[in-house]
């Protein structure tokens, strides 16, 4: 039996001999929200690490500055006002009036201040800025003043783009919390509170409406305008077997489903209470992270080699099967069929594969047989068969394969470290990008090759680095198109990261819930059940 039947067969089985429901009367049933999230939420400080799965929580909890659009464009959140002075050096802004922290305390400039010094410290763009930084002060409770060395325009955006980490504004206590330790608090001023005394890490996360938030005027749209809660209660059911939340769907235990498995979407859609449908039209893109500090992959050789071996077929299949309009090849970064996009530089991708060759590079490379420290999350679908497929390939070139399968939780810890792979360390583990993330380089953190400033992996590239410089600075579209096909081809010249391809997904939800939008991240505002 294969895969996807093994799985149609197991979430039917469970579908007809049911779960045990929540005892909640009618009422209260139409005012909770139950929703299973794409991973558990090992741990919740959005500044500390970069996983989805937090951002997604942090969205509810936190607020921020600005906020992206479904045009990606940066629109007033917190903000009620800013001023830029002619020369672009300081920027002025003002908050809106009777902003509240979750605890009663009122939102004030020093809090965001210190929430921004935070975010610098952890964020490529915040990174950016705090090198041309004069200074950052709060000038009254509403209004902060930011003094810059030279002019950096794409401010805006980096306080409201979605990719993590976000800007999020905490109270200045919290904020003050080194940005390389944990919080151990969690206030927001956000449009749920976060109910700490029910988390269960592994099993389940609850928010509560915050009823003093006051949500802004205009039509809620992503991640801007008025974040209006229609339901008083929202439980994250931690569910990593796809089988079993297939399952629970289909029998009204949970309501909507982040990101449902291909294989079990003809099964779902045969069930007339459910609906399925692509969960953002940017799709994903598909990466395993290289450490670039420690042997074999500090070499660009080995690095090489593996772009010459793989083919983003084989990944592109164990994710999504055999549906092909779900998936596409990418010999790049950039996200296909927006402005940005380009294949300069990707014929290392293209055409027949030639594992001779990858293994006599390798070879060159000074691979000796240690062993490869594979980090592969079996409780993430994409990381799962990200994992399957390269440990394979891995063999195959004669590589010796230390494959440790484990949860998102622990590789969003362990991949944190720089220890050599012999002393807990890692060479490889496995993610994806949202499409969203990876229109341009502004939020392209898996892009940045800056060394410590880099994300987990650490590239220290200056060709790519310069190159992302040259693109802020080009006067238009054309001039960002040229950089940018120059950039991919540094990038994949230098390996920055493994692309393993475009792909989308679904999301599924009861047909008596309504308003989930189509995005990279699961909006709750809006949402509401009969």
């Amino acid at each position: 039996m294969d895969r996807r039947t093994f799985l149609q067969a197991s979430a039917a089985t469970a579908a007809s001999a049911g779960f045990a429901a929540p005892a909640l009367s009618q009422g209260a049933n139409a005012r909770t929200l139950r929703f299973v999230p794409q991973a558990n939420l090992a741990n919740f400080d959005p500044i500390w690490g970069t996983q989805y799965v937090v951002r997604n929580a942090a969205v509810l909890v936190w607020d921020t500055l600005y906020g992206m659009d479904d045009k990606l464009a940066p629109q007033r959140q917190m903000v009620e006002a800013e001023e830029n002075s002619s020369d672009g050096l300081t920027w002025t802004f003002r908050l809106r009036p009777g902003l509240k922290f979750h605890d009663g305390e009122p939102v004030r400039a020093r809090d965001v201040t210190a929430s921004l010094t935070r975010w610098m410290a952890r964020d490529p763009m915040g990174l950016m800025i705090r090198g041309i930084q004069e200074e950052l002060t709060a000038t009254d409770d509403r209004s902060f003043r930011w003094v810059l060395k030279r002019p950096y325009p794409k401010l805006l955006v980096a306080l409201g783009k979605m990719s993590t980490p976000m800007a999020f504004i905490m109270p200045e206590r919290i904020a003050r919390t080194d940005p390389f330790t944990q919080i151990s608090e969690y206030v927001g001023s956000g449009p749920m509170r976060f109910i700490r005394n029910e988390w269960v890490p592994g099993a389940r996360s609850v928010f509560e409406k915050f009823n003093d938030y006051q949500p802004r005027s205009e039509p809620a749209n992503w991640l801007s305008g008025g974040k209006r809660m229609l339901v008083d209660r929202i439980e994250w059911a931690i569910m990593p077997d796809p089988a079993t939340a297939a399952a629970a769907l289909q029998n009204g235990e949970v309501d909507w489903w982040e990101n449902p498995i291909t294989d079990l979407i003809p099964l779902l859609r045969r069930n007339r209470n459910v609906q399925a449908d692509i969960a953002d039209p940017l799709g994903n893109i598909g990466a395993f992270r290289l450490n670039h500090l420690h042997p074999p992959f500090n070499d660009v050789r080995a690095r090489r080699a593996l772009l010459m071996a793989m083919d983003q077929e084989d990944y592109m299949r164990a994710i999504v099967g055999s549906d092909d309009a779900m998936w596409k090849r990418l010999p790049g970064y950039f996200t296909p069929g927006t402005p940005l996009y380009t294949e300069e530089g990707g014929e290392i991708l293209k055409g027949p594969r030639n594992l001779d060759a990858a293994r006599a590079l390798l070879r060159e490379s000074g691979y000796t047989n240690q062993p490869i420290v594979v980090l592969a999350a079996q409780d993430q679908p994409i990381t799962k068969a990200q994992g399957d497929v390269t440990a394979d390939l891995l063999r195959r070139l004669g590589m010796n394969v230390d494959f440790v399968a484990t949860d998102w939780g622990t590789v969003g810890q362990r991949r944190a470290m720089k220890n050599p792979p012999s002393q807990g360390g890692w060479n490889i583990f496995f993610s994806w990008h949202a499409g969203a993330d990876c229109v341009s380089p502004a939020a392209n953190v898996g892009l940045q090759a800056g060394g410590d400033g880099a994300w987990f992996g650490w590239p220290n590239i200056p060709a790519v680095q310069q190159k992302i410089a040259e693109w802020y600075d080009a006067p238009d579209l054309e001039a960002e198109k040229k950089v940018i096909g120059e950039l991919n081809r540094a990038a994949l010249d230098n390996v920055v990261y493994v692309p393993s391809g475009f792909f989308l997904g679904y999301q599924a939800w009861r047909r008596n819930v309504s308003g989930v939008v189509k995005g990279p991240i699961p909006f709750a505002w809006g949402v509401s059940k009969s």
